[in-house]
């Protein structure tokens, strides 16, 4: 009787276990493994974003990105407005990578994590940061800097290391279906061998020591965490809101607008304490319900109306430009061909404009040096504004192409420095303007050539009649 209740009381205990769900908490934390690349990459993209609201950066930003006079004088002359541009862009740049560690997070054990979307959308409107994870302190933002930079390099040097073996992997199978009998051969396929299981210990080392054997709740809470940091120094840059980071406010890189008639010229004040809300930080939150809705929702409107980005003609109005240059500096050496090139190139509306620019001129470029000279100070004066714009919008497009996308940009080029949101029509008289000019050049350098020609041909001639017989 007791064996019986005995073996009862089992097999309830085996039922109960059996039926009974395992709780989350008593899972094991989920290892990075083969997202360590595509987190690396995220860390990158963080980094590179701190980097550009370094000191330096911001000071250059507010110096000179804004005050470039192509700027001035194709998007806008007004501070305020072109600052606008640059903070909706970094948020637009932070909350692309917020969206990754969002999804990340999913994976994460520790349930405050799995929020941190919720957590930083709070933060980004309102300052509150329950978790405490905005760094302040100058050693904790160096520590976890280099703690990303850090991890960066030795995933990257794993994917090399990974790659590496695949090859020799790969170099050992064609060697053994394509070996004989020979002594040389076995020797080869042995030192192959003996490559291939060195190559997987360094991976393996490489994966214990990266981010591939890391738990997502540790690699999450530490992006999450500068996450955190990158938006309290965009807010602190740019005077949006009250800012509660004593390190951070303590920055003498604030750019938000002046009250001065001439922010042009005047430098980047030190600020030593919480900075306060600028016209800026007030026109972005009137904008939208939130931080990032708003910010990008200013990126999105700045690009529509008469800019070139909203007519989806920077980038081919970018490399005109930088035809033009190529011609402009080397008049002589223009064909007939690629003149005709360039002229396929241009747009209905400048074509137009170009006509009516050409109609009923007569043209003899004769031998006026002094109107040459003065088309080519004048088309080296637009160049000379134009031209940075130009180059800029090539190298933040390249930057951000389908095929670079995965890659982290190699310089700090916003888009309020290119020709995205360039006035259309004043970038196309400008434009026009270029091409009469290099019409008038190219026609001179011709007729020049050409009458030279003529003159050594008669001259030529001339000594062929008094050459004695």
């Amino acid at each position: 009787m007791a064996l019986e209740t005995w073996l009862i009381k089992v097999k309830t205990a085996l039922s109960h276990s059996l039926t009974k769900k395992p709780s989350f908490s008593s899972s094991k934390p989920k290892r990075v493994a083969v997202l360590s690349f595509e987190i690396a990459n995220v860390m990158s993209k963080l980094l590179h974003l701190w980097q550009s609201l370094s000191d330096a950066n911001v000071v250059r930003l507010r110096n000179d990105a804004i005050s470039l006079e192509g700027v001035r004088k194709l998007i806008s002359n007004d501070e305020s407005f072109l600052l606008s541009l640059a903070v909706a862009e970094f948020a637009d740049s932070l909350r692309l990578v917020a969206d990754s560690v969002s999804r990340l997070s999913h994976n994460c054990h520790d349930p405050t994590l799995r929020s941190f979307f919720r957590v930083l959308t709070e933060f980004a409107n309102s300052g509150l940061d329950p978790h405490a994870w905005t760094l302040t302190a100058p050693k904790d933002i160096e520590t976890k800097h280099r703690k990303l930079q850090h991890y960066v390099t030795l995933t990257a040097t794993l994917h090399k290391e990974i790659d590496a073996l695949t090859l020799l992997e790969s170099a050992f199978k064609k060697a053994h279906l394509n070996a004989d009998t020979t002594t040389e051969q076995h020797k080869k396929l042995n030192d192959l061998q003996q490559k291939i299981l060195w190559q997987k210990q360094e991976v393996k080392n490489l994966k214990e020591r990266s981010l591939w054997n890391k738990n997502f709740d540790g690699v999450v809470l530490l992006l999450a965490r500068f996450v955190f940091t990158v938006l309290a120094r965009i807010k602190v840059v740019f005077g949006i809101g009250h800012s509660s980071v004593p390190f951070l406010s303590r920055s003498l890189s604030s750019v938000y607008p002046s009250d001065h008639q001439n922010p042009i010229s005047n430098s980047c004040s030190s600020v030593s304490g919480p900075l306060k809300r600028s016209k800026l930080g007030e026109e972005n939150e009137d904008l939208g319900s939130g931080f990032f809705e708003s910010n990008c929702k200013v990126l999105k409107l700045k690009g529509d109306g008469d800019t070139l980005g909203a007519s989806a003609l920077a980038l081919h109005y970018a490399n005109l430009v930088m035809v033009l240059e190529k011609m402009i500096k080397s008049p002589q050496l223009v064909g007939v061909e690629a003149r005709d090139d360039l002229y396929g190139m241009l747009p209905r509306s400048i074509r137009s404009c170009l006509r009516g620019r050409l109609r009923g001129v007569g043209f003899s470029a004769c031998d006026d040096h002094v109107l040459a000279a003065e088309w080519r100070d004048a088309l080296g004066r637009i160049l000379r504004w134009l031209g940075p714009l130009a180059h800029n919008m090539i190298k933040w497009q390249s930057e951000r192409s389908y095929e670079h996308q995965n890659l982290v940009p190699k310089t700090n080029v916003l888009l309020l420095q290119t020709l995205f949101f360039a006035n259309k029509e004043k970038t196309e008289a400008a434009i026009t303007e270029l091409l009469v000019g290099l019409n008038y050049v190219w026609r001179f350098e011709r007729e020049m050539t050409a009458k030279a020609l003529f003159e050594c041909t008669n001259f030529n001639g001339l000594l062929s009649l008094h050459k004695p017989s």
